[in-house]
């Protein structure tokens, strides 16, 4: 990987290169090599970039996940416990008619109606809040966004009518808007976008395992049922929704604000110190933050965007594919995990309460480990984020096909179910590292910002399709029977053949069109694609991020190099 760069300027002619005053590698005096940075243009012929051993690279990496990786899973895992519960709540203490459809008087249509409000305020203020995170500061608007869901979360545990829970689940919608692209966005404040499906993937299990979790704990709060004059559900509610509001505080302390230049210091705003808000410690200090400094230098040097900049982003074709791509499977992933307590209910009608809870857990654990398995792969070989992507698609349409067609065999429909969750697990990280290093390259800041938002956001409509169009949605596909959801699963099957149909184009796309910087956006007016290119090229990651990695590095990859040196 260090030996990259040299491609870089393999066509220059040599008596050029030996003109250039700034042309002689030379060791830094910290370990790392400095290599100039040939560019025509002025401001640039004396920028140099230090390039550090692999190794010394990765622990200043490794350093920032024990920072970011914990709170970012601790976050999700709460906030996605919260947006989820109300799909177990369906089916806890039926028996008793404690649960919230039996206590409410919803109706199947006011169930789906109110799962799907969510998915509509959560598209419409998905870009504006990741804009406004850019703005402001992603450690105090992520902070904001979990201690407001939190008070929304707690306040269901207040509902008492159809009305109550729509409002309330739109409403949760609004404030949770912007957590999952700005997630996105705030990893690559810290790592180069080639590096970031792994540690998505890492606090994306939390979102598997709090499905998991909220199925096996509500086995304990519908134990609870009746205890100090409320029913399970709402035990649940509230619990989860004082977790979140206690987090929010505790991340206004622990997150890092975007990493600082060596030599600047950092200036609170006017407005953090009326509403006397706590600065947080830097992420790295000493040699490691110059380390991180020269590895990416675009982050520390990006330019401010306008509304122009933003206009370039919403008009790339390449948001489209994507968008596709995650409509499917973001859309069959929240069906599942809204209605697969429904869908095991369906499987055996002689399930228990506790045992639909029991059997839901499972399904995410699927999930977990396919998210574990997959995406440092899809990192080492990130030029083939499509082929990752479609092979675990198909994995959920074989799933979706045993359930619907395995009637005969309850343990073999459930089997498909957890096909479905193995295949859902690694799609959504690829989709979004997959953006980020589409637009981070061609758009700079503003496009992984927007772009995460819109990807997410648009791409979140097939949420509301299976939310509000199919199984409890659609009254005669829910109707009990041999064939109860069959139409709605076929439905999801389609969605999900989209999906990698979007893959395809977009990898065809990219061949044909490539993925050059703007020409309009990179940096000082390059106005060629040469130029452009060579623009680009600021960091030590950036020309890492020319090569795979493939499994050099890893303890099998070490053993075959040294067989072949043999």
């Amino acid at each position: 990987m260090a030996g990259s760069i040299k491609d870089l300027s393999k066509e220059e002619d040599p008596g050029m290169a030996a003109d250039r005053s700034v042309s002689v590698e030379r060791d830094d005096g910290r370990g790392g090599l400095i290599k100039p940075v040939n560019s025509d243009n002025p401001d640039r012929q004396h920028d140099e970039v230090v390039e550090y051993d692999i190794e010394r690279v990765e622990k200043v990496y490794r350093k920032l996940d024990l920072r970011i990786i914990p709170a970012f899973w601790t976050l999700y895992f709460l906030c996605s416990a919260i947006r989820s519960n109300i799909g177990i709540a369906q089916t806890m203490n039926k028996a008793e008619g404690h649960d919230l459809e039996t206590m409410l008087g919803l109706t199947p249509k006011d169930a789906s109606t109110a799962l799907a409000l969510f998915y509509v305020s959560y598209v419409l203020f998905d870009l504006p809040s990741n804009l406004i995170m850019t703005r402001l500061g992603p450690r105090v608007w992520m902070a904001r966004i979990v201690l407001a869901v939190g008070i929304i979360g707690s306040c269901f545990a207040a509902v008492q009518s159809a009305w109550s829970v729509k409002f309330l689940r739109f409403l949760l919608g609004v404030v949770i808007a912007g957590m999952w692209p700005g997630m996105a966005y705030y990893l690559t404040l810290f790592y180069p976008p080639s590096r970031t499906g792994k540690r998505i993937g890492m606090y994306f299990t939390a979102s598997q395992v709090s499905a998991a979790v909220v199925g096996l704990v509500s086995a304990g709060f519908q134990k609870m049922d009746g205890l100090g004059g409320l029913v399970g559900f709402q035990w649940m509610f509230l619990i989860y929704g004082l977790l979140g509001v206690v987090l929010g505080v505790v991340l206004l302390y622990w997150l890092p604000d975007r990493p600082l230049a060596p030599g600047e210091t950092r200036q609170r705003s006017g407005w953090m110190k009326r509403l006397r808000l706590p600065t947080s410690p830097e992420a790295l200090k000493g040699e490691d933050a110059i380390v991180h400094y020269h590895d990416l230098r675009r982050v520390y040097h990006a330019r401010p965007w306008n509304l122009r900049d933003l206009c370039y982003v919403l008009i790339d074709w390449r948001l489209w594919p994507l968008t596709l791509m995650y409509f499917g499977v973001v859309g069959v992933g929240i069906g599942t995990q809204l209605y697969g307590s429904v869908i095991i209910a369906s499987i055996d009608p002689n399930f228990t309460g506790i045992q639909i809870s029991l059997l839901f857990a499972p399904i995410w654990m699927m999930d977990f480990c396919a998210i574990l398995l997959v995406t440092p792969i899809s990192d080492r070989f990130h030029q083939h984020r499509a082929l990752f992507f479609s092979a675990a698609v198909c994995i959920q349409i074989a799933g979706l096909l045993t359930v619907t067609f395995a009637l005969t065999n309850s343990w073999a429909r459930y089997g498909g179910l957890l096909m479905i969750g193995f295949g859902l697990g690694p799609t959504v990280p690829i989709c979004m590292t997959w953006t980020n290093e589409i637009f981070q390259r061609r758009h700079r800041e503003v496009g992984v910002a927007a772009a995460s938002a819109l990807v997410s956001g648009l791409g979140n409509l097939g949420s509301i399709v299976t939310t509000y169009a199919l199984y409890k949605g659609w009254p005669e596909d829910a109707a009990p029977g041999k064939y109860q959801y069959r139409k709605s699963n076929f439905t999801m099957i389609g969605i999900l053949c989209i999906s990698i149909a979007a893959s395809v184009v977009m990898t065809v796309l990219l061949k044909i069109f490539g993925n050059k910087p703007s020409s309009r956006i990179a940096g000082t007016g390059a106005s060629s694609g040469a130029d452009s290119s060579a623009e680009e090229i600021l960091d030590g990651a950036a020309r890492r991020e020319i090569h795979q990695r493939g499994f050099g590095g890893l303890v099998f990859g070490k053993k075959a190099r040294g067989e072949q040196a043999a």
